[in-house]
């Protein structure tokens, strides 16, 4: 009679405990994979995270002169509340159309060819351009990282 002596709790010899070599190359290929594309991400975001910054802050320039032209006169004959409205006939009712630019800036085609430099990196310009009885007032900033943005209104004689 054969007498077991590890009481029926024996391991077998050829039972296997841990892990082996095998499977921690695998786990450590599959966690510098799973890494390398994270930081990639992370990477990206940290280059770019200025841009909506830069698109904020030249909006906010195009906005402010844009608003600041659009709150002057349609012309320089143009009294204050704009009635009567300047006409390009002769007619003696209504005040004669002075489309120039004069140079004091107090009225829409005063800002025609006006450029500045608001911030460092940060290029504005100014475009009017008078149709019939409207004027198209367009704000070009040229910012860092090759932003640009447009902004356009229309001015209509009243």
């Amino acid at each position: 009679m054969h007498t077991n002596s590890c009481n029926g709790v024996c391991l077998n010899s050829s039972h296997q405990q841990g892990i082996s070599l095998l499977e921690v190359i695998v786990f450590i290929v599959i966690v510098g994979i799973a890494s390398a594309a994270i930081f990639k991400a992370y990477n990206y975001s940290l280059m770019h995270n200025a841009d909506p910054m830069i698109q904020v802050r030249a909006l906010e320039l195009a906005q402010s002169k844009l608003d600041e032209i659009l709150a002057l006169k349609y012309d320089e004959n143009t009294p204050s509340g704009g009635v009567p409205a300047c006409s390009s006939t002769t007619d003696a009712s209504a005040l004669v159309c002075t489309n120039t630019a004069d140079g004091n800036m107090n009225d829409i085609d005063d800002y025609n060819g006006y450029s500045d430099t608001p911030y460092t990196g940060y290029t504005r310009s100014v475009t009017v351009v008078t149709a019939s009885n409207e004027k198209l007032i367009t704000i070009t900033v040229a910012a860092p990282s090759s932003t640009t943005i447009y902004l356009a209104a229309y001015r209509a004689n009243f």
